[in-house]
Order: structure tokens, then C-alpha cells, then sequence
């Protein structure tokens, strides 16, 4: 008989959206869209709707490290993705565990604060993510705020070719740098690699939708994890995205849109 092909495990290690619309919540199904198997690292539990962030519990540092052990003592860790982490403490263990263990085919889409502008990570934890994390990313993923608070500096639109650059000589091997919070009919985003760089333009839909950045992450880890090259991943995760945003349905009266990730055509 033939044998059977070796399932493909892929690990979010981010935060729980009580909204449904991304964190945990949106990875698990990004996942399961691509045909993996998902495993989660639950590093807090949010209180939030569409609109807005109430609350945050940080998991502690010591659960996050027996969850990862946990995982990677089980199953073979294909890719993995990482979202809020919440605390300094989480970033740290979150470093060490990975760098130990040797995880490979990690996206990390560093989720410093909320659509609604709440701060999801200290200070402390940004260096500690900076010095600690980003040297093991595969692929980085932040969008323009983000890369302003990872570079110390302001970026625009116009600077983001510059600005990715410098986040690649942080250490990861490739930077996307999202443009969706530029301004005009095109959004832009910039992959920067060893190989040089490359645009993504999109047109600007007329939407407000949450979980764009988790999805898309998740996307790429997805690729990375079925042997794909990062090029080819995130070409094929901003295929998906696209795909994902242009179904997007919208789940209360606000009309905030939630992705769906399940959209076929």
C-alpha cells in the first residue's frame, strides 16, 4: 500500500481574540484552510470586540515554556508563527525555546498594539524582541507603525525600501513590510531579501477589516512549512490575503470586516 503523506504541523504562538477576528483565533483557521494541522501557544487572553481592546491577562512566562515544550516533545514543528506576546517575559522564553529547540520556518509578525492603538508590548519587551527574536525570524512581517517602533524612527510610505532594509540587518533572513497604513489608491507591500527586493501593490479596498496581518503571517508560515522558498510563500500568502479581504463578511452592525480565510475564488 502507498504510504500515507506525513501530516504538516504548524504552531501559532500569539494571543486569543475573544472577537473571533484575529490572534489564535484567525491562525487556527489559516491553517486549516491550507490543509496543516494547527498547534497553539496561548500567550494571553484578550477581552476585545471589532472596535476596540478591554482588556489583556498576559499568560505567564513559565506556562508560555511549558506549552512550547510540550508541542515540540510531541510533534514535529513544521513552521511556526508568531503574534502578541504580550510581555517582556514571554518574548524572552519564547527566544530562548525556539533558539534551543532549533525551530526553523518561523514568521514573525511582531503585534506591538491593536487596531485601535492599544499597546500590546512594553518597551522592555521591543528591545527584548529586537536583540532576542528577530535574528530567528525567517521571514519579518510588520506594517509601517511597527517598523517605526522597531527602528526608532518615523516611516512612510516613501521610506519603506529604506526602512526594510534596515530591519533585514536586524537579523531576520526577509522582511514584508506591510503598506496598509500608507495613504492613496495602492497599497504597497515591500519584501527586502538577499536577493534583493520586490513590490506587492494592491488596490486599497473600501473596507475596514481586522485580522490582516495574522492571516497573512499565517499564510506565509503555512508555505514555509510545506517547503515552499519565502519568496514563493509570500507571493502565494498575498494571493491569499487578497482573496481573503475581497470576501471578507462583516459579523456586527459597526461593519467591520472579518476575513474569510475560506474564500475559494
Amino acid at each position: 500500500m502507498p504510504r500515507k503523506p506525513s501530516i504538516i504541523n504548524v504552531l501559532t504562538i500569539a494571543g486569543s481574540d475573544s472577537g473571533g477576528a484575529s490572534g489564535v483565533q484567525a491562525d487556527l483557521r489559516t491553517f486549516s484552510r491550507f490543509g496543516l494541522h494547527g498547534l497553539s501557544v496561548m500567550t494571553a487572553v484578550t477581552a476585545q470586540n471589532l472596535h476596540e481592546v478591554v482588556s489583556v491577562h498576559c499568560v505567564p512566562a513559565r506556562e508560555v515554556e511549558c506549552q512550547l515544550r510540550a508541542l515540540f516533545s510531541g510533534f514535529r514543528i513544521d513552521g511556526v508563527k508568531i503574534g502578541m506576546l504580550g510581555s517582556a517575559t514571554n518574548v524572552a522564553v519564547v527566544a530562548r525555546v525556539l533558539r534551543e529547540l532549533r525551530a526553523r520556518n518561523v514568521v514573525l509578525d511582531p503585534v506591538l498594539a491593536s487596531s485601535s492603538g492599544s499597546a500590546l508590548l512594553s518597551a522592555r519587551g521591543l528591545d527584548v524582541l529586537r536583540t532576542q527574536l528577530i535574528p530567528l525570524a525567517s521571514v519579518l512581517t510588520p506594517n509601517l507603525p511597527e517598523a517605526a517602533l522597531l527602528l526608532k524612527r518615523t516611516v512612510t510610505q516613501a521610506d519603506a525600501a529604506n526602512a526594510a532594509r534596515d530591519l533585514l540587518a536586524l537579523g531576520a533572513r526577509a522582511v514584508l513590510l506591510k503598506g496598509g497604513h500608507g495613504r492613496g489608491a495602492v497599497v504597497r507591500d515591500i519584501l527586502v531579501d538577499a536577493e534583493g527586493s520586490r513590490a506587492f501593490p494592491h488596490a486599497r479596498l473600501p473596507l475596514r477589516a481586522r485580522g490582516t496581518g495574522c492571516v497573512l503571517a499565517s499564510a506565509i508560515a503555512c508555505g514555509l512549512a510545506m517547503g515552499q522558498s519565502p519568496r514563493r510563500s509570500i507571493t502565494i500568502a498575498e494571493q491569499f490575503l487578497q482573496r481573503a479581504l475581497r470576501h471578507s463578511y462583516a459579523p456586527t452592525r459597526d461593519r467591520i470586516k472579518v476575513l474569510d480565510v475560506f474564500a475559494k475564488t
